[in-house]
């Protein structure tokens, strides 16, 4: 094998991972996670992108100490945040597995 088949071949490799990871990055931009915190009281939709679709807020709630309310509504940010790590991390080992990426490269992509 020369060296001009392994570059082509190296070239369409780069290209497969790249619209692989395109196409993944605009799944996740389409894919929501929801969270609670306080039994439900607060409740978060967001993107795996990481962008805040909604928040509810039951009014009961909202009679109590402000302090707690913004307790609430940042452990449920934090909890949607943690799924949609979880969600992207996954989502991203599958759009560069069989790649034949050693362990370690295919989240450089």
């Amino acid at each position: 094998m020369n060296i001009n088949m392994l570059m082509q071949q190296a070239q369409r490799m780069q290209k497969d991972v790249e619209a692989n990871a395109k196409k993944a990055k605009e799944e996740l931009a389409q894919t929501e996670v929801h969270a609670e915190a306080g039994g439900g009281l607060v409740k978060v939709t967001m993107t795996c992108r990481h962008v805040v679709k909604r928040i509810e807020i039951n009014p009961e709630l909202l009679q109590d100490d402000a302090d707690m309310v913004e307790d609430l509504i940042a452990a449920a940010m934090n909890d949607a945040a943690r799924q949609a790590e979880e969600i992207s991390e996954a989502k991203m080992k599958d759009a560069n597995s069989g790649m034949g990426l050693p362990p370690g490269l295919a989240g450089l992509f």
